[in-house]
């Protein structure tokens, strides 16, 4: 499930996790962040960015995935 930004309260595991434990959860409490943990250490440290930040990022992953690469 898709996050919406400011009004994603709960943690929700990225589509782009894999089952071999290796998981990022991500949330969006407030429209100017996207927050990110990893789901093995729930009660860890998490990191905030900005919507475009974290956009600029899961589309570059996304690319790479893929095999289209940008410069």
């Amino acid at each position: 499930m898709p996050i919406q930004q400011g009004n994603t309260h709960d943690w929700t595991k990225s589509s782009y996790s894999t089952g071999n434990g290796a998981c990022v959860e991500v949330k969006s409490p407030a429209v100017r962040t996207v927050a990110v943990r990893d789901s093995k250490e729930p009660q860890g440290p998490a990191l905030s960015f900005r919507p475009e930040v974290w956009g600029a990022f899961v589309s570059r992953v996304s690319a790479e995935h893929s095999g289209v690469a940008r410069a």
